[in-house]
C-alpha cells in the first residue's frame, strides 16, 4: 500500500467514524426533524390514537409511551366530526383519577370536564358562575360535565350541576 492511498483510506474511514454516529444520534426517536425545514417531525398518527387509547385505562403503557415520547401528553385525537380527545380526557371521562393525576404530573393541561371529574368543585363552580354558558359545554364524545361529576363520585358538584339545569350525561355532538 502506498502512502497515497493509506492517507485517502484513513481520511474516509475517519469521515465516516465521526459522520454515522453523528447521524445516528441526530435521527434518534426523541429527536427526529426535517432535514429540509429543520423543525421537528410530527408524530405518527397512528402513535397519537394509540396513546389516546391506552390513555383511558392502561397506566403502565402510558408510562412507556410517555417515556419514549414525551410530547404525546399534548396530542388529541379526531375521532370524527371534529370529536377531539386527549389521553387526559380519556381517563376522566371513566374516572380514572390516578391517570388523570399521573397526567397532569407530566404537564397534561387539564380542562374543565377534568377538573369536574377530580371533584375541584370551587374551580368548576366559579367558571360556570363567571361562564354560564359553559354549563351545557361538550367534552369529548359530547359527554357532559354532569357525567364527569357522576363518574368521579363529587355529589356536591352533581347537586349543584343539576340545580343549574344541567340533567343530560351526553350532550349530542352536530
Amino acid at each position: 500500500m502506498n502512502r497515497k492511498k493509506f492517507i485517502y483510506g484513513s481520511l474516509i474511514g475517519l469521515s465516516a467514524g465521526i459522520a454515522l454516529p453523528t447521524y445516528f444520534i441526530s435521527t434518534s426517536k426523541n429527536e427526529q426533524f426535517d432535514s429540509a425545514s429543520g423543525k421537528p417531525d410530527q408524530l405518527d398518527i397512528k402513535l397519537i390514537k394509540d396513546f389516546i387509547i391506552a390513555g383511558h385505562s392502561k397506566l403502565e403503557l402510558v408510562k412507556e409511551m410517555l417515556n419514549e415520547h414525551p410530547n404525546l401528553i399534548y396530542t388529541s385525537y379526531d375521532w370524527g366530526n371534529g370529536d377531539y380527545e386527549q389521553a387526559i380526557e380519556g381517563a376522566a371521562h371513566l374516572g380514572n383519577k390516578e391517570i388523570v393525576t399521573y397526567f397532569i404530573s407530566k404537564g397534561a393541561r387539564p380542562n374543565l370536564f377534568t377538573l369536574a371529574m377530580l371533584g375541584q368543585t370551587n374551580l368548576v363552580k366559579a367558571t360556570i358562575e363567571t361562564y354560564p354558558e359553559l354549563l351545557f359545554a361538550k367534552g369529548a364524545h359530547g359527554l357532559s360535565l354532569l357525567h364527569h361529576a357522576q363518574v368521579g363520585e363529587s355529589k356536591e358538584l352533581e347537586d349543584y350541576l343539576i340545580q343549574k339545569g344541567l340533567t343530560k350525561r351526553v350532550i349530542k355532538i352536530r
